[in-house]
């Protein structure tokens, strides 16, 4: 997989168990969505998400009550938890000492260098990495004078910054990431920053949307960046179900052969030689297929004449004719069945496989 993107060669850095960079496959991340002071909810949902393949989540820690909760949370899941910290640094040792497998925070935002200090010492006793997330919406005051806005340069220097607060602190586990909401902007933060650096990149388009527009967006900006070589580990934020976010993670690294896990679904767009309801058949297969965690190639396709030569790359497949259709495996075809029970024999043929 992945043999015709030349990957960026980036130093390696582990979030628990999971490798980030140094050639590592590339890691799915999304972040919770429920009160991290309810713990029952949010176990609930990291390990929903950890189902649907999600590889890394991260917590919000907006105060104590939140911090207090991640003992509990942490003894009830298996992938490795992050920590997003603002603002006030014993959140931060709060998470550490509850045993958090990764921090985000800005350095420049959680207070005097003193306090910077014992949050890197901590982590770095503890082997913890630390993302620096930098925000095109929320730059310092600063930079946004010295660059008359929000501009890449902008948001590569306010990264730096922080990069040489940690490095001056002979801390090392470091992660960047440079988001924005607007595509071409955050293409080209990132594009800046993987020149000037070789730590991991943490990519994704931030406020990106709901799930339909939020995930055109993130496929353009998140797939080109790879495309690049750019790219170490990805979230796709989007307004709606954290399943839809790993969902739409590993469609976009699918469609670059870059990982393969579940099911990649083949259809035509139908035209005027469709006589069955593809449509209605392409969204039940693939609804039926979404828990399907082993990589498989499965095609739709309306016509009995093109489709199985159409598709024949694919593990298994239907062609439509007129009420019936054809179920055919690597481009041969098995047997014809009716139209009623396409969707029934091609689970039958997916069983079999």
């Amino acid at each position: 997989m992945g043999g015709f993107v030349e990957r960026r060669t980036t130093r390696t850095v582990f979030v628990g168990g999971v490798q980030v960079g140094g050639g590592a496959p590339i890691s799915i991340q999304s972040m919770t969505k429920t009160d991290t002071r309810d713990v029952a909810s949010t176990v609930e949902q990291i390990n929903q998400l950890a189902k649907s393949g999600c590889d890394i989540i991260r917590a919000a820690v907006p105060d104590q009550e939140a911090a207090d909760a991640l003992p509990g949370i942490l003894g009830s899941i298996n992938i490795p938890l992050i920590a997003d910290i603002h603002f006030d640094y014993r959140l931060a040792l709060a998470a550490l000492r509850a045993g958090v497998d990764g921090l985000r925070i800005n350095p420049g935002n959680i207070g005097s260098r003193r306090k910077v200090e014992e949050v890197v010492r901590a982590a770095r006793d503890r082997g913890v990495p630390i993302r620096i997330g930098v925000n095109a919406g929320s730059l310092e005051k600063d930079l946004l004078v010295k660059y008359d806005g929000a501009t890449p340069e902008a948001m590569v220097e306010s990264a730096m910054n922080h990069v040489n607060i940690l490095e001056e602190l002979n801390f090392k586990a470091i992660k960047l990431s440079l988001k924005a909401s607007n595509v071409p902007l955050m293409l080209a933060a990132y594009r800046l920053m993987a020149k000037k650096t070789d730590y991991p990149l943490h990519i994704g388009v931030t406020e990106s949307g709901t799930p339909r527009y939020g995930t055109v967006k993130s496929a353009i900006g998140i797939g080109i960046l790879l495309s690049e070589g750019i790219g170490d580990t990805i979230r796709v934020s989007l307004t709606g179900q954290p399943d839809d976010e790993v969902i739409a993670g590993y469609d976009i690294l699918r469609a670059l052969g870059l990982r393969s896990r579940g099911v990649e679904l083949i259809s035509c767009p139908t035209c005027g030689r469709t006589e069955i309801d593809l449509i209605g058949i392409a969204e039940e297969v693939e609804k039926k297929l979404q828990q399907v965690d082993k990589p498989l190639k499965v095609a739709v396709m309306g016509c009995v004449v093109n489709g199985p030569g159409e598709a024949r790359e694919a593990d298994v497949g239907i062609a439509g004719g007129k009420g019936f259709g054809l179920i055919f495996r690597k481009g041969q075809i098995v047997r014809k069945v009716p139209e009623d029970s396409l969707v029934q024999e091609l689970l039958k043929e997916i069983e079999n496989i």
